[in-house]
């Protein structure tokens, strides 16, 4: 199992992408640290992952606050002694006119979506410096350690109705490039996915109109929404050695969305999503 002993801390991972990556991690060998805000989400599914046979420790975590962080990493320290692979996935999202945001409402957005990465990213990029330095190994050689972002296509598109959401997903990329530089000395790899309309309760309550359905299959022409799994197979890749020579880099999933010139003609588009 290429991730057998490792430690894993995923934040967000009480459902959605964040599960689905929790559940990937942990089926191929990994210990799984449930960092969630939600404390009945994070303590299902840390249960989850044990009564499957998996080893997993849930911690509440709000990710825009710096002592939670740090408590955090001391949570998963007390247990495990050291963490391997860092997935920021934590996020909110807030739409609405332009107009009508509420600065609190951005205020929020940024918090978790830009600050939480940028809080859990230098504390347990310090840590993992800490081991490296352990462990005597010559800086610039590959050493395991990952940090991967959980971006969105939305830091490339965008819409009147997503500014905050939008402005903190390019800021996300522009902070796993600016961080992946900071920490290549150490061979410490950071990435970022962006994932394109995939499969979550908000995208399975919203797409269950018509209307909307209609809109999403005319731009994707893969003619289907993603699947959460999809995000946490590109997670696992990013993590394991196979990626040993990518950092700074933000892989999109999005059923071809990003290539798309002209919406997919209605005869073209795929059924039913999912």
């Amino acid at each position: 199992m290429r991730f057998s002993d490792k430690v894993v801390i995923i934040t967000g991972a009480g459902r959605g992408i964040g599960l689905s990556c929790a559940r990937r991690f942990s089926k191929e060998g990994a210990k799984v640290i449930i960092a969630e805000v939600d404390e009945s989400t994070g303590a299902e599914a840390a249960e989850e992952i044990t009564a499957n046979g998996g080893e997993a420790l849930f911690v509440r975590v709000d990710v825009g606050e710096r002592l939670d962080v740090h408590n955090m990493l001391a949570a998963t320290l007390d247990t495990y002694e050291r963490v391997d692979v860092l997935i920021n996935n934590a996020g909110v999202w807030l739409g609405g006119p332009f107009l009508e945001v509420e600065e609190a409402d951005f205020d929020r957005v940024m918090k978790v979506n830009l600050k939480g990465a940028f809080l859990t990213s230098q504390a347990v990029g310090r840590q993992m410096i800490k081991q490296i330095d352990a462990d005597g190994r010559p800086r610039r050689a590959e050493s395991g350690y990952s940090i991967i972002n959980m971006s969105s296509i939305n830091a490339i598109t965008a819409s009147g109705s997503t500014v905050a959401f939008a402005a903190s997903k390019a800021a996300l990329n522009q902070l796993t490039r600016a961080v992946a530089l900071a920490f290549a000395p150490y061979g410490i790899r950071v990435n970022a996915i962006g994932p394109g309309n995939v499969s979550t309760d908000l995208l399975k309550t919203v797409s269950a109109e018509p209307e909307i359905r209609d809109l999403i299959m005319s731009r994707t022409p893969l003619g289907r929404i993603g699947d959460a799994d999809e995000i946490a197979s590109i997670a696992a890749f990013l993590a394991s050695e196979d990626a040993g020579y990518i950092t700074g880099q933000c892989i999109y999933a999005d059923g071809g969305r990003l290539a798309l010139n002209l919406t997919v003609e209605k005869s073209r588009r795929g059924g039913e999503p999912g």
